[in-house]
């Protein structure tokens, strides 16, 4: 499992099954943010939402 250096992580995982990488995270994130672009009902709204009010409200 690969995690960031969050201090609850070494309470849930066990150190043997815990890789800490910022670089790991970095590109994992990354490609979450390109699939939430593309997803846009599951994206941030600044980078694309609807223009229409009916879609909106």
């Amino acid at each position: 499992m690969i995690t960031d250096y969050w201090k609850a992580y070494e309470r849930i995982l066990p150190a043997d099954k815990r890789v800490q990488s910022k670089a790991k995270t970095y590109h994992i994130e990354g490609l979450n943010s390109m699939i939430r672009h593309y997803l846009v009902r599951f994206g941030r709204k600044t980078k694309c939402y609807p223009k229409s009010k009916e879609m909106i409200a």
